[in-house]
């Protein structure tokens, strides 16, 4: 991924400064969501001096680029993720507890857009919303104890 990274902000026209490898570091090296201050703080380990205004704006290109996808998770809080072959999520509306999940049923979808549209799908981001275990039995308890 980093390669990927370091590439295209070459190829886009920009410098890949010490503040800017810190954060790609960071990207390499964890899997799954990101907050900014995730990156901050992680990012810090690579380049101490990095700023939360650099975090931001490097998130912000990189995002632009078409490298990492804004997710929001529960209660709106801002998440990054790599976009590889798809990433998937169960997402509570009630109390915004996050399932990741691994089974891509997406995959036989994409193939057939593909297919019907000529598009080359790069990846792709799937969302269930609904209410999770407990949010369900709260809901039960509420309609059985009033």
């Amino acid at each position: 991924m980093a390669k990927r990274l370091v590439d295209s902000l070459r190829e886009a026209g920009y410098r890949l400064t010490a503040p800017r490898l810190a954060i790609i570091k960071v990207l390499e090296a964890e899997t799954g969501h990101l907050s900014p201050a995730e990156v901050l703080e992680k990012g810090r380990a690579f380049y101490p001096a990095l700023s939360r205004a650099t975090v931001y704006r490097t998130l912000d290109l990189l995002t632009k680029l078409g490298l990492l996808r804004p997710i929001y998770l529960g209660e709106g809080n801002l998440c990054f993720i790599y976009p590889r072959e798809g990433h998937h999520h169960l997402i509570c509306s009630k109390c915004g507890m996050v399932v990741d999940f691994d089974e891509c049923i997406a995959a036989p979808l994409g193939q057939a857009l593909s297919e019907r549209f000529g598009f080359r799908i790069e990846s792709h981001l799937l969302e269930f919303y609904g209410l999770c275990e407990n949010c369900q039995k709260d809901e039960q308890k509420q309609a059985g104890g009033d």
